[in-house]
C-alpha cells in the first residue's frame, strides 16, 4: 500500500467530511442560485411565492443557511429570500471596501437581476441589522418593513477581553466611495493551504446536521477568512456614520412596521458595572424601536444572541406581524 503523505490525509479528510479543496469547486451544489451584482455572483436562495418578499440578511461570518430554521416556515405563505454577501460560500468576491452602502447595493443588484422586486420585508441579524438599515436608506421606495434580530445600535458595546468597548471608537474616520462594480477578477486562493474547520459551536448544533457540514466547508474556503475580515475592517465606519447622522430623517424609517427583538440576558455578569452595561444595552435596544413610528420591541427571555437559531418560532411570528401591519395597513399590536 502506498505511503500516504500529510497532502493525501488532508484530501481524505475533506472527502470524508464531504467537501473538496478546489476553491470553484463547490463541494456542495448552491441551495439557490449564482445572480449577477455588479460584476460578480452573488448566491440567492429563493423558496416561496407571494408579496411581499422577506429578504433575510446574515450576522457578521455567517452563511445563508443561519435561516433554514426560519425561512421555509414563511415560504409557506409568501416569497424568502436567503443570500451569500460577496466572497462567502459560492458568491464570488466583490469590490472593497465592504462598506453597508457596496453591500446593500450589490443586494439590490441581484434581486432585481433575478426578478425579485419590491416590497421587501428585510430582516437582518447583528451585524446584518446595520445593513438592513442601510438598505433602506438607500431604497427606501422599496422597504415596506423590517424586523432586527438583536441587532446593535449603533452606540453599543461589545465585550472583547472582558472590556466594554463602543465599535464606532474603532473608526478612522473614512468615508465610503459610491457603489462599484467590478472590473477584474479576482485570483484563484492557493487550495493547497485549505485546512478543514470543523468548528461547530452552539447554537450552530441546532442545524441539521446536512446544514452542518455545509458551514464546515463555507467556513474553510480561502476567500471566507478574507471577506469577512474586509467586512469587519470597514464596520467602524458605517457605525460611527449611523451614530453622527442618528435621527436624521433619512437614517429613519418613517412609519414602516417595525419589530426589534432583543436576547434576554446581556452577558456581563462578572464584569465590573454589569447592571449600569444591562441597562444601556436594554435601552440602547429599545432606541431601535424609535427608528420607525409604527414598531414594538420584544424581549426573548429564552434566547441569547442568535435567536434564529436558538428561538425561530419568535422571528417567524414577528415577521408575520410585520407583514400583518403592511398588508392591512394597521399598527403592530
Amino acid at each position: 500500500m502506498k505511503k500516504l503523505n500529510a497532502k493525501h490525509i488532508l484530501a481524505l479528510m475533506f472527502l470524508l467530511a464531504g467537501v473538496t479543496t478546489g476553491y470553484g469547486q463547490a463541494a456542495y451544489p448552491p441551495t439557490g442560485k449564482l445572480v449577477d451584482a455588479g460584476g460578480h455572483l452573488l448566491h440567492i436562495h429563493v423558496m416561496g411565492k407571494g408579496q411581499p418578499t422577506v429578504v433575510f440578511e446574515n450576522g457578521s461570518g455567517d452563511f445563508s443557511f443561519i435561516w433554514d430554521l426560519v425561512q421555509p416556515e414563511l415560504s409557506k405563505t409568501t416569497t424568502t429570500v436567503s443570500y451569500d454577501r460577496a466572497g462567502f460560500a459560492w458568491s464570488e468576491e466583490g469590490p472593497l471596501p465592504r462598506s453597508g452602502k457596496q453591500i446593500a447595493y450589490e443586494l439590490h443588484t441581484a434581486l432585481h437581476n433575478a426578478g425579485i422586486k419590491g416590497p421587501y420585508i428585510l430582516v437582518g441579524q447583528s451585524f446584518g441589522g446595520f445593513l438592513v438599515r442601510y438598505f433602506a436608506r438607500f431604497y427606501r421606495n422599496e422597504v415596506a418593513g423590517m424586523v432586527l434580530v438583536d441587532a446593535l445600535n449603533e452606540d453599543s458595546r461589545i465585550v472583547i477581553n472582558k472590556q466594554p468597548m463602543r465599535i464606532r471608537e474603532w473608526a478612522k474616520g473614512q468615508h465610503a466611495p459610491d457603489p462599484q462594480n467590478l472590473a477584474k477578477k479576482f485570483p484563484v486562493p492557493d487550495s493547497d493551504n485549505v485546512k478543514l474547520d470543523t468548528t461547530i459551536e452552539p447554537p450552530m448544533d441546532k442545524l441539521p446536521r446536512s446544514t452542518q457540514k455545509m458551514q464546515m466547508w463555507a467556513q474553510s474556503l480561502p476567500v471566507y477568512q478574507k471577506a469577512a475580515g474586509n467586512e469587519m475592517n470597514w464596520s467602524p465606519e458605517d457605525v460611527a456614520d449611523m451614530y453622527a447622522n442618528k435621527g436624521k430623517p433619512e437614517y429613519m424609517l418613517g412609519n414602516i412596521p417595525l419589530v426589534v427583538i432583543s436576547k434576554g440576558d446581556g452577558g456581563y455578569n462578572g464584569l465590573p458595572d454589569s447592571a449600569a452595561l444591562e441597562n444601556e444595552r436594554l435601552k440602547l435596544q429599545d432606541d431601535l424601536s424609535h427608528l420607525s413610528t409604527n414598531s414594538k420591541h420584544i424581549i426573548d427571555k429564552n434566547s441569547g444572541h442568535n435567536i434564529h437559531l436558538e428561538d425561530p418560532a419568535t422571528v417567524i411570528d414577528a415577521i408575520k406581524q410585520v407583514i400583518r401591519s403592511y398588508k392591512e395597513h394597521k399598527k403592530l399590536q
